[in-house]
């Protein structure tokens, strides 16, 4: 047993030394052109002009030297070119989370559900119903089991069993499609934005899957339904300084404890809209993964009008007359994620538009702004720019807003309306439940774009574009949320 021990303590001496020397290498490897460059900077800082100008005649009259001088400079400018490139950061998978048959949840069941807390008046109860009428939400989806208990469960244990059941079943269901080994994954990013416990949701991922001790783990809370793409970008910005990492993230909400038992009507909405799920994406920046990858990050792009006092008020959590805590939602909140979607497309118009939507943009700007003429704003084709579009389902009004205003068409709109109608508003994960709709209907060629936009808290708009690096094989799509059920949709809903 001794001998043991001893054996494995020199096993784990010898990997520690295996490890920093590995690290010695890649720094070597990495900085090899500033430890070549430094030195002939200093040696050429010490000649003068005259020096110059001897060299370049020597060079004249020797055509080989100038030749090779020429190919090592080529050489130089491309590996530097090459160095300081952004790392292209890849999508190797993603899986979302279903919840078991058990905790579906009707409207009939929820309003049973509503009458039996007690807590509601008459006018709220009614209130409610409307909305749940108007939601777009279907009879299938899914709720917390502690909302289904009678009394409801309402506990901090209870959100905590949430979150783990959610998210380890999201990431089990990730790591079994792409067999990558959790020792391997250098970066973690969580999001929930209203429950936030301790140890953070990202430590409880590192203790079940024993992550490894020196993993960049991050949770972020508080940041509203768009979160999920702040955490996209986040990671990419990890991996441009992480060479040969994994990326985890993994994006999801509890609806245990953001449960609102009061009778503000602008409160109430939240009880109504949101539904259970998760997502788990895994992202590489390895150049030996493109080839086993769905998808490849083109552009990310984050909007917040967090300065504005309307947009940051128009989602805001606090307590009512009578001390309750709930979410309110403001009247202009359609209002505030239009103008906040106009900024991010200002931004991402330019990078993905074509040069023909580009000109006629700015010649409509230049005829209104300048020549004062009264003609409207030209809304760009962003059709031109992208075959699939993923809108975070957040409820009908906002995606009837966007189907207006980005002149979108129903087939466009389906994978956001199919979300909300099956899953509801799943805050965060909507988009990948949408992006699963697109893969399951088979849309999904090698070389599509497709457009993630995402509204939330603060006030923020989200953007990321994916380009699709092959066919998706509806065979080897097994696992997709939606593929037991595909053939049922679109449905129409009323």
């Amino acid at each position: 047993m001794r001998y043991q021990e001893k054996q494995d303590l020199r096993n784990e001496s010898n990997s520690f030394k295996l490890k920093y020397v590995k690290l010695a290498c890649h720094y070597l490897v990495s900085k090899a052109m500033y430890l070549f460059l430094l030195p002939l900077t200093i040696a050429l800082a010490q000649l003068s002009v005259k020096d110059f100008v001897h060299f370049f005649n020597h060079l004249v009259l020797n055509y080989l030297e100038l030749v090779i001088l020429c190919i090592m400079l080529t050489i130089i400018l491309v590996t530097g070119y090459f160095m300081s490139r952004p790392r292209q950061v890849y999508l190797l998978n993603f899986a979302c989370y279903k919840p078991d048959p058990t905790q579906m949840c009707s409207t009939e069941t929820f309003m049973k559900q509503f009458e039996l807390s007690g807590t509601f008046s008459e006018e709220s109860l009614a209130f409610q119903k409307k909305i749940l009428e108007r939601s777009g939400f279907g009879e299938k989806t899914y709720v917390s089991k502690s909302l289904l208990e009678v009394p409801m469960n309402l506990s901090f244990e209870e959100a905590r069993k949430e979150a783990e059941m959610v998210m380890f079943g999201a990431i089990d269901e990730l790591l079994a499609k792409t067999g990558v080994k959790c020792k391997d994954i250098g970066i973690l990013v969580v999001n929930s934005s209203m429950f936030n416990p301790t140890p953070s949701l990202s430590a409880m991922v590192v203790n079940r899957y024993r992550l490894r001790g020196n993993i960049l783990s991050y949770s972020l809370g508080g940041m509203g339904c768009s979160a999920g793409l702040i955490s996209i970008d986040l990671a990419k910005q990890l991996l441009q300084v992480q060479p040969n990492s994994y990326a985890l993230v993994v994006s999801m909400e509890s609806m245990t404890l953001n449960w609102y038992r009061g009778n503000n009507r602008s409160m109430l909405i939240t009880n109504c809209l949101f539904r259970m799920g998760a997502a788990a994406i895994l992202l590489s920046n390895r150049s030996s993964d493109r080839h086993r990858s769905k998808y490849q990050l083109i552009h990310s792009i984050r909007t917040h009008k967090g300065a504005d006092d309307n947009s940051f008020n128009c989602v805001y959590q606090k307590e009512d007359s009578t001390k309750t805590v709930g979410v309110s939602l403001s009247k202009d909140l359609v209002t505030v994620a239009g103008e906040a979607l106009k900024t991010n497309i200002t931004t991402l118009g330019p990078l993905v538009l074509p040069m023909s939507e580009q000109l006629l943009f700015l010649a409509s700007l230049i005829g209104r702004k300048i020549f004062k003429m009264k003609i409207k704003q030209y809304v760009p084709d962003f059709k031109l720019a992208f075959e699939h579009f993923c809108i975070h389902a957040g409820g009908r009004a906002v995606l009837d807003e966007l189907e207006r205003n980005l002149q979108l068409t129903k087939w466009n709109m389906e994978p956001s309306r199919m979300t909300l109608y099956r899953f509801g508003n799943t805050s965060s994960s909507s988009l990948w439940y949408e992006l699963a709709y697109c893969e399951a209907k088979g849309r999904i060629k090698k070389g599509d774009r497709a457009w993630q936009i995402a509204f939330g808290s603060g006030f923020k708009c989200n953007s990321v574009v994916w380009r699709a690096l092959r066919t998706i094989d509806l065979a080897k799509e097994k696992n997709n949320p939606w593929m037991d059920e595909i053939d049922d949709f679109p449905v129409h809903v009323h």
